[in-house]
């Protein structure tokens, strides 16, 4: 008799800098999903919050450095063995270089708190966007979530997700409606993805 087939499982690697609340958030979203997997979580702080954050959810955590990223081919060859079906890009702030890109083509995914192409770019991250927006009085902002390529914020982008700004908003309110967008959408989206892909 022919054994029951598993269906087959899609592998996420995430990319983080710091304290890692999306990561935390997309690791818990498909943890009791049998079809999706975060199988490893990557930094390129030590210090990265993030990276005790996987080991507590039982996540393969790996720190890198920058000669490790940019100089040898170390982190490729890691991914290369991991075989990711989506690489995710939640608050990482170095640049992908050149030769991941290439060999995960379409398989690499960012997540930018704007409204691309308004306030991207190098330097604009975190912190550095919300205030911009705040100085520029936009009436809305939001998140956009991108394909990535050799430019910053300049990938194909896959959705957009708007949020009305108030008078009233200040630099704390904006970045918590900023992160509710981010923590619904982004597992929703990357879901979306892989789920295209499987059945694509």
């Amino acid at each position: 008799m022919k054994a029951q087939q598993t269906p087959y499982q899609k592998n996420i690697v995430i990319f983080a800098s710091g304290e890692g609340t999306n990561a935390k958030n997309i690791i818990q979203y498909f943890s009791n999903q049998n079809n999706i997997k975060v199988t490893h979580v990557l930094s390129n702080n030590i210090r990265a919050k993030v990276l005790k954050t996987a080991h507590d959810l039982k996540i393969n955590a790996l720190h890198f450095d920058r000669s490790a990223f940019y100089s040898t081919n170390e982190v490729l060859h890691v991914l290369q063995d991991v075989d990711p079906d989506l690489i995710v890009l939640a608050g990482f702030l170095w640049m992908m270089p050149e030769n991941i890109i290439q060999e995960f083509p379409d398989k690499i995914i960012n997540i930018h708190p704007a409204l691309l192409p308004k306030y991207g770019g190098k330097g604009m991250y975190g912190d550095n966007v919300h205030k911009a927006v705040l100085e520029n009085k936009e009436d809305e902002t939001g998140i956009s979530i991108h394909y990535v390529n050799e430019e910053y914020d300049e990938g194909k982008i896959i959705k957009q997700f708007p949020v009305k700004l108030d008078p009233a908003d200040d630099l704390t309110s904006l970045k918590k409606k900023i992160k509710t967008l981010e923590h619904k959408h982004f597992p929703e989206v990357i879901e979306e993805i892989l789920t295209k892909k499987q059945h694509g």
